[in-house]
């Protein structure tokens, strides 16, 4: 987290919150997961902040926004090497502060 400017950090984190509590769907990858959100206009602009923020301090991890067509969901994929899975676990159930099953 000290590679997103202190000023962001709390944002960073209510916005991550915000996110990853509305996930309707998550898949298992081979190098990652996947997550499906409902389609809604200011979906986008908080996941566009998430992983420009979040890359900062998580190099290792890819990110890709998905917008399906005519209104469809939204999918947001991280992926990376060995091991990621078990990071985004963990973060991810920091965030909300519940275990999810995985």
């Amino acid at each position: 987290m000290t590679a997103i400017p202190l000023e962001q950090r709390p944002a960073h984190l209510a916005t991550s919150r915000d996110l990853f509590s509305q996930i309707e769907e998550f898949r298992e990858l081979s190098n990652g997961y996947e997550f499906r959100f409902a389609s809604e206009s200011s979906l986008l602009v908080k996941l566009a902040e998430f992983v420009s923020l979040e890359k900062l301090c998580c190099p290792f991890l890819s990110f890709m926004i998905e917008v399906d067509a005519e209104g469809g969901p939204v999918w947001l994929r991280m992926i990376g090497r060995d091991g990621v899975k078990t990071f985004i676990r963990e973060e991810i159930n920091g965030l909300l502060g519940v275990a999810i099953n995985w």
